[in-house]
C-alpha cells in the first residue's frame, strides 16, 4: 500500500523534473527482510585463481542455485567484470585525425541490425515465398571491433586498432574482493600441512541466495548448502574453494531447536512438580492439557499468520508457566475434594470442585492478558517484532483456559483413582514432606505479628536493593540483551577522494591484524562495493556503498563452542587496536555487530530541519561536537557528504566557439576518457551477462590532467 502511494504521488506531477534539466527520474526499489541473503558462499582459490576466472564459475554456479527451491536471488559480489577494453591513445588519434566522440558514433552505428521488412522470392523454383530481410550486423568479438574503420587519413582508411588497443578480459577495477583465512581456521576445521598462512589474501567472489516470502530460511539454506557441494569438481574446478561464509539457516535452525529444548525442559519441569506435589495420575493430567494447549496455541499462531521462529517460540516459554496454572488449579482443587470426601464419587466432586475456582481463574486469566496485550499495538520497528509474544501468550493463556473447564475435568474422571470407601487417601511421602516444610516456615508467621512485619521488612529492603542495583550500574537496563553472535562487521569510510587502491590497503592492515585473533575464522574484504547485508545493513542501506573511499570488513568467528568469550566481548576488546589502524589513515571505523532484535540506525539519532543547506550543515556539525564531547560515545557519523578535491576544466567559451566545438562535446569527451564510454555489446550469443564495448584512458594515464589535455576535438571545419 504504501509503494504504490509512493509511485501515485511520483507520477502525479511528471513535469517537476524538466526534460532537458539532466536528472534522471526517481528509482524506487522496495527493500524488505527477505532481501537479506541467507546463505553466501566465497570462491577463492589456494593458488591466488584471479578474480575473472572465479566470476566466470560464480555465474556458471548462479543458475544451478537458481534451481534450489524456494530461492528467489543468486548475486555475485565481486570480479572485476568481462568486457571489450578499448584503450585510447590520445598521441595515435591526434596523429589520425579521430576524436572520442567519432570513436563513439562508429561503435554505435556499427553494432546494429533490425527486421527491414518483407520481399517476394523471385529466385525460388517452387511456390511462391516471402523472405524476410534483415539489415545490419552486431559486433561478436575483440577480432570484429579492433577491425572498424574509425576514419580516413591521408587517404588511407584508420582502423580502431590503429589508434586504441583492444583486449577481451577483465574491466579496470572498479572494487576488490579478498578472503583471508584467521588464526581460528585451524580450531574450526583442524589444522593441515596445506593450509594458508593466517591472513594470506586471496582474491575471491561471494554468492549470495536469498529466499522466497514464506519460505523456511532453513530448508533454503540447507538446500543450497547441498547443492553447493555436489558442484564441486563438476562447475567448481579442483582447487578453487567454496567457503561458507554466513548460513543464517543454520543459525535460525540452532536458535529454535535451543529454544524447543528449553520449552521441552520447561514442560517436563511442571510435569514432574506436579507428580511429586499430587500424584502421577494427577501430573498425567496436567501434561496432557499443557501439550494439547501447546498444540493448539501453534496452531492458532499458523492461523493468525506467524512462523515458527524465535520470538513465537520464546512466547510460548515466556508463558508456559501461565499455561499450566490453569490446568494445575483445577486439577489440584479436584485432588483436595477427593482427599477431604474419599466417599464421594468422581462425578459429583468434579463439578463442584471446578465450579469453586472457576470464577477466580477466568479473572486471573483476563487480568494477565490485559497486560500483555497492549504490547501488540507497539507501533515502529519494534511492532513486528514484540507483537508474537502478546499474541501467542493471549492466545495460549484463552487456550489453556479453555482445555481447563473441559478436557481437564474429563481426562480426571477417567484418570484419577477413586478412593475406596471409608479410606482416606495416605499423602505421599513427599507431600508430607513439603507439608511439614511449609508448616514450619509460615506457622511462625502465622502466630507473631512481629515476624510478619520484619518479613515485610526483608521484602521491601530486597526490593530496594533490586532496583538499586540499576542505579550503581552493577546491572545495566537493556532492551534486549548482547547475542553470542559468529559474525560482526567493520564498516570503514576513508577521506573523500581517497583511490580505491588506498581504501583496499587499509582494510588489508585492519584484516591482518583481525586475522592474529584465535577467535576469527575468516574474514572477507569488499572495497569500492557493498558486502552482503545484514538486517542492519537493510535500516542503514549499506547496500548502497559502492564509492571508492567506503569498503568493509566481514568477520567470521569461530564457533562459540570453540572460544571463551562473547562477540560482544571480542568487538569491544578488538576496537582499540582497530580504531589506531584507521585514524593512521585518516578513516572512520565503526564496528557493527548483528543486533538480538529490531535494527536502528544507531542507538542515538538527531535530525536537523531547517530552510537551507548551509544553516543545517552548520548545526550539524555543532550536535556532532556536542556528541563527541560526550563520555561514552564511542563513534559518530552523519549522512554529511564531504567534497572531494576536485580540479575544474573551464572551457575558453571564446576560443571553442570560434572553433565551432560545443562545450557538451568537450565534457563528453573527458567524461568518455576518464569515466568511460559504452557505446556498444557484444553479440557473442554465449555471454550470460551483456558485455560492454568500453572506450577509456588507461589506468597510467588518469594521474594527472597531462593525458586529458592532449585528447583530439574535432572543430567545426573537420580537422
Amino acid at each position: 500500500e504504501a509503494l504504490v502511494r509512493l509511485y501515485d504521488v511520483l507520477n502525479a506531477k511528471p513535469d517537476w523534473l524538466p526534460a532537458g534539466l539532466g536528472t534522471l527520474p526517481p528509482i524506487v526499489r522496495p527493500k524488505g527482510i527477505d532481501d537479506v541473503p541467507v546463505l553466501a558462499v566465497t570462491l577463492w582459490g589456494r593458488e591466488g585463481t584471479s578474480g575473472v576466472d572465479l566470476e566466470r564459475v560464480a555465474h556458471a554456479m548462479e543458475s544451478e542455485l537458481k534451481r534450489v527451491p524456494g530461492t528467489r536471488e543468486v548475486q555475485t559480489i565481486g570480479g572485476p567484470g568481462r568486457t571489450v577494453q578499448v584503450t585510447l591513445q590520445p598521441e595515435r588519434l591526434r596523429e589520425r585525425g579521430v576524436d572520442v566522440l567519432r570513436l563513439k558514433q562508429t561503435l554505435a552505428a556499427a553494432n546494429q541490425a533490425m527486421p527491414a521488412g518483407n520481399v517476394i522470392d523471385a529466385a525460388g523454383s517452387g511456390p511462391t515465398r516471402s523472405l524476410a530481410v534483415e539489415t545490419g550486423e552486431f559486433l561478436r568479438s575483440a577480432a570484429d571491433v579492433e577491425d572498424l574503420v574509425v576514419g580516413v587519413h591521408q587517404g588511407k582508411p584508420v582502423y580502431l586498432r590503429e589508434v586504441a588497443t583492444v583486449e577481451a578480459g577483465a574491466a579496470q577495477p572498479a572494487r576488490y574482493v579478498w578472503y583471508s583465512p584467521g588464526a581460528g581456521a585451524a580450531t574450526a576445521a583442524g589444522a593441515q600441512d596445506t593450509d594458508p598462512a593466517p591472513g594470506t589474501v586471496f582474491p575471491s567472489v561471494t554468492l549470495t541466495v536469498t529466499k522466497k516470502p514464506g519460505e523456511n530460511a532453513v530448508d533454503v539454506a540447507r538446500a543450497a548448502r547441498q547443492r553447493v557441494d555436489e558442484l564441486r569438481n563438476t562447475i567448481i574446478p579442483a582447487g578453487t574453494e567454496a567457503t561458507i561464509t554466513r548460513d543464517y539457516g543454520a543459525t535460525a535452525a540452532e536458535k529454535a531447536n535451543k529454544l524447543i529444548q528449553k520449552l521441552g525442559f520447561a514442560t517436563a519441569s511442571v510435569i514432574l512438580l506436579v507428580g511429586l506435589a499430587l500424584g502421577k495420575r494427577e501430573a498425567v493430567i496436567v501434561g496432557a492439557a499443557v501439550i494439547l494447549t501447546l498444540t493448539a496455541t501453534l496452531f492458532a499462531s499458523w492461523a493468525w499468520g506467524f512462523t515458527l521462529n524465535r520470538v513465537s517460540l520464546f512466547a510460548l516459554i515466556f508463558s508456559i508457566g501461565i499455561l499450566v496454572d490453569d490446568a494445575i488449579v483445577v486439577v489440584e482443587n479436584i485432588h483436595r475434594h477427593q482427599l477431604l470426601d474419599p466417599t464421594r464419587p468422581l462425578k459429583d466432586i468434579i463439578p463442584v470442585a471446578v465450579d469453586e475456582v472457576g470464577g477466580p481463574t477466568i479473572l486471573a486469566t483476563l487480568t494477565v492478558i490485559a497486560a500483555l496485550l497492549p504490547m501488540a499495538f507497539v507501533s515502529g520497528l519494534m511492532g513486528p517484532y514484540m507483537s508474537p509474544i502478546p499474541i501467542n501468550s493471549s492466545l495460549g493463556m484463552a487456550l489453556s483456559l479453555a482445555i481447563a473447564f473441559t478436557v481437564t475435568p474429563w481426562l480426571a474422571l477417567k484418570l484419577m483413582k477413586p478412593h475406596a470407601a471409608g479410606h482416606a487417601a495416605a499423602p505421599s511421602a513427599t507431600a508430607g514432606r513439603l507439608q511439614r516444610l511449609f508448616q514450619r516456615l509460615l506457622l511462625p508467621l502465622l502466630d507473631s505479628a512481629r515476624k510478619r512485619w520484619l518479613l515485610l521488612a526483608g521484602i521491601l529492603a530486597a526490593l530496594l536493593l533490586s532496583v538499586g542495583l540499576a542505579l550503581v550500574q552493577w546491572v545495566v537496563l537493556k532492551m534486549l540483551p548482547f547475542d553470542n553472535k559468529s559474525e560482526f562487521q567493520l564498516v570503514v569510510e576513508m577521506p573523500a577522494g581517497t583511490p580505491l587502491e588506498n581504501t583496499a590497503a587499509t582494510l588489508q592492515e585492519l584484516g591482518a591484524h583481525l586475522a592474529k585473533q584465535p577467535e576469527v575464522r575468516d574474514l572477507q574484504g569488499y572495497a569500492g562495493t557493498a558486502s552482503p547485508i545484514t538486517f542492519n545493513g537493510l535500516v542503514r542501506q549499506y547496500y548502497l556503498r559502492a564509492d571508492a573511499e567506503q569498503g568493509d570488513l566481514q568477520v567470521n568467528l569461530v564457533d562459540k563452542k570453540h572460544r571463551h568469550e562473547q562477540s560482544h566481548a571480542i568487538a569491544q576488546r578488538l576496537r582499540p587496536a582497530l580504531d589506531a589502524i584507521a585514524a593512521k589513515y585518516g578513516a572512520r571505523l565503526k564496528v557493527v555487530e548483528v543486533p538480538p532484535g529490531p535494527p536502528v540506525l544507531a542507538p542515538l539519532v538527531a535530525e536537523i530541519y531547517g530552510p537551507d543547506e548551509a544553516g543545517r550543515i552548520q548545526v550539524a556539525q555543532k550536535v556532532m561536537k556536542a556528541f563527541g564531547d560526550t563520555a561514552h560515545i564511542v563513534g559518530i557519523d552523519s549522512t554529511l557528504a564531504a567534497d572531494a578535491p576536485r580540479a575544474w576544466l573551464r572551457v575558453n567559451r571564446q576560443r571553442a566557439e570560434t572553433l565551432g566545438i560545443p562545450v557538451a562535446t568537450i565534457a563528453q569527451t573527458v567524461n568518455a576518457a576518464l569515466s568511460g564510454a559504452e557505446p556498444a555489446w557484444l553479440h557473442d550469443g554465449q555471454s550470460k551477462y551483456p558485455v560492454p564495448v568500453r572506450l577509456q584512458l588507461p589506468r597510467e594515464s588518469q594521474v594527472g590532467l597531462d593525458a586529458l589535455l592532449a585528447l583530439p576535438l574535432r572543430a567545426a571545419n573537420g580537422q
